[in-house]
């Protein structure tokens, strides 16, 4: 496994690649790996010649509340779980290779930045689109992975490689869940145990959504979404940022539910901001 620093390097080590034939897999990270990660990897490894993943803590899609200091920085960890899943190269810029003195140029999509996540969080998917255009640009990747529990960043990313005509599949890849159903997610570490128990209810609440719109028990987003309500209101220190159904290609509301259909939500749990979806097939 090599690791690089340089764009430069990394460009050229790209081009030779795809000069020779070489298919490559892209998973672009922030570190802190978890299993969701790591699925990621081993699926890039099944379907392309060479892997490449990037850890990177991107600065542009943190707000100024945000927890860009305190996002868990584990290198020396990461890099022992890549070198062990079979990576070739693992990308490591620095904020200031990428985002250099007068930089000022960002990439926005805007008939999905707007929304759900987007609003709750005004340009994160900015930065979000930024970054992956930068990346793509770099790498030159011929598959790029990115996991469904992040469900509204696939759909940004999908758009922006259609728009912009970038020659990249995009493989959206399944949510990978911890044992009780919770979303692996690199924020999951914040939560105090008793948080820990608590946070699987955001699944459990998903789940048990789904269960009463397949059974036809609630027919409306009105409906379910005030169901949900009820549930979050019994979890401690529990904060709900948004619940919402949705189209699962537009992203759109519904208000009649249809199928198939999105439900996401994002609560906080004391400090800790959780996010996940599901869909109703």
């Amino acid at each position: 496994m090599k690791i690089i620093k340089s764009i430069a390097e990394m460009q050229n080590w790209a081009a030779r690649a795809r000069r020779q034939g070489y298919s490559i897999g892209f998973v672009p990270t922030m570190g802190a790996l978890h299993q969701g990660h790591l699925s990621l990897i081993r699926r890039a490894r099944r379907e392309n010649d060479a892997v490449i993943a990037s850890l990177f803590v991107n600065p542009l899609q943190f707000g100024p509340k945000e927890d860009l200091k305190k996002y868990p920085r584990t290198l020396a960890k990461d890099l022992a779980l890549l070198k062990k899943e079979r990576a070739d190269i693992v990308f490591v810029p620095s904020a200031e290779a990428m985002y250099g003195s007068g930089y000022t140029t960002t990439i926005r999509v805007p008939s999905l930045d707007g929304i759900l996540e987007g609003a709750t969080r005004p340009g994160h998917f900015e930065g979000v689109a930024t970054v992956v255009a930068k990346l793509f640009h770099i790498v030159q990747p011929t598959r790029a992975y990115f996991g469904q529990k992040d469900y509204q960043q696939v759909r940004v990313i999908g758009r922006l490689i259609k728009d912009l005509n970038l020659p990249i599949r995009l493989v959206a890849c399944p949510t990978i869940r911890e044992a009780d159903g919770l979303a692996c997610s690199s924020r999951n570490r914040y939560l105090s145990a008793r948080e820990r128990e608590e946070a699987v209810k955001l699944y459990q609440a998903l789940f048990l959504g789904r269960e009463l719109v397949s059974e036809k028990i609630m027919t409306t987003a009105a409906q379910l979404v005030a169901r949900l309500h009820q549930i979050f209101s019994r979890i401690p220190k529990c904060k709900v940022d948004y619940l919402a159904v949705a189209d699962p290609e537009t992203l759109e509301p519904m208000k009649k539910i249809r199928r198939p259909a999105l439900l996401l939500a994002a609560v906080r749990i004391g400090k800790t901001r959780l996010i996940d979806n599901i869909v109703i097939p």
